[in-house]
């Protein structure tokens, strides 16, 4: 009985972590909308940039020890090993480089709202995928919540095209992102995400320097930066690979419905966009598949 309560002490850490992630994204788009004066990909760039040095000087000057024993583990697999993890590596640093693109460019040219239902599909995408490729199991709960999330995008489906492809690439290049972190296993959360975001400035780096844009001024600008590397990419991507550890890649996926939720909830009152009355019903119904989706787990931490 005592192990038991330990396990599920320990999953209710994971729960968690899964759930905080989406929920700090579910705010991204207040100081991503704050660089609406500025060129998406400069955000992007810089965003990395910023990320990937306080990271990495984290890691150097408190972590070495940690450091030493990755790359004394990596060493140690064989070389089929070896690739496995450089191929799933540079294929995650891909899709989050592209997911970034995607969501700052649907917040400040296209609508907050095609972020949000970006991130709507994301958990379908996920979940299905993981069921197929990962042989994640489904119960009928959690069939039923993606039947109902599935008429819940259908609702939010009748935007336009333009909206919906560039919602469809969010929710894609993310979904894939969930399922090669939840593949590879074996590392330090900290050092993968460092990894991963050098990777993604190898992409910049030229970017820069062919473009050749101003260096950005201002006080908005840095703070901005500042605030979206570490608090809205380092943290929640940490949480997010710390969860995938022990929660599968299908709950990891529903959870990420928090994210849309507080999106579209900021969309109406902090943003003041138009809103067609069918996307009410359309979030009722959201609501209610995460719950379902959910349930027994919900239920176990309520007994608890």
């Amino acid at each position: 009985m005592e192990k038991h309560t330990d396990n599920m002490e320990s999953r209710k850490t994971y729960f968690f972590a899964a759930f905080l992630a989406p929920l700090i994204w579910g705010f991204m788009s207040i100081p991503v909308r704050w660089l609406e004066g500025w060129p998406a990909d400069d955000i992007l760039n810089y965003r990395i940039l910023t990320g990937l040095i306080i990271l990495w000087s984290y890691l150097l000057i408190f972590r070495t020890k940690v450091l030493y024993k990755d790359i004394q583990h990596y060493n140690t697999l064989s070389f089929n090993g070896k690739r496995r993890v450089v191929v799933l590596t540079v294929f995650a640093s891909i899709c989050i480089f592209g997911n970034w693109y995607c969501y700052i460019y649907a917040i400040n040219y296209i609508s907050v709202q095609s972020a949000a239902f970006g991130y709507m599909i994301c958990p379908l995408i996920t979940t299905f995928t993981a069921f197929v490729v990962l042989q994640e199991r489904l119960n009928a709960w959690k069939w039923t919540a993606l039947a109902l999330a599935l008429v819940s995008v259908s609702l939010l489906a009748s935007g336009s095209l333009i909206d919906g492809m560039w919602s469809l690439a969010i929710a894609a290049l993310y979904a894939f992102y969930l399922i090669s972190q939840r593949v590879l296993q074996g590392f330090d959360k900290l050092h993968v995400l460092a990894i991963q975001l050098s990777i993604c400035s190898l992409f910049i780096i030229p970017i820069l320097i062919i473009q050749r844009h101003p260096l950005p001024q201002g006080y908005v600008f840095w703070t901005s930066i500042l605030l979206i590397a570490v608090a809205f990419t380092i943290i929640p991507l940490f949480l997010s690979m710390y969860a995938l550890t022990r929660i599968s890649s299908s709950t990891t996926g529903v959870l990420l419905y928090v994210n849309p939720i507080i999106a579209f909830l900021l969309a109406i009152f902090y943003f003041k966009e138009d809103v067609d009355p069918h996307k009410y019903v359309a979030y009722a119904t959201l609501s209610l598949a995460i719950v379902l989706f959910n349930f027994q787990t919900l239920r176990k931490l309520l007994t608890r």
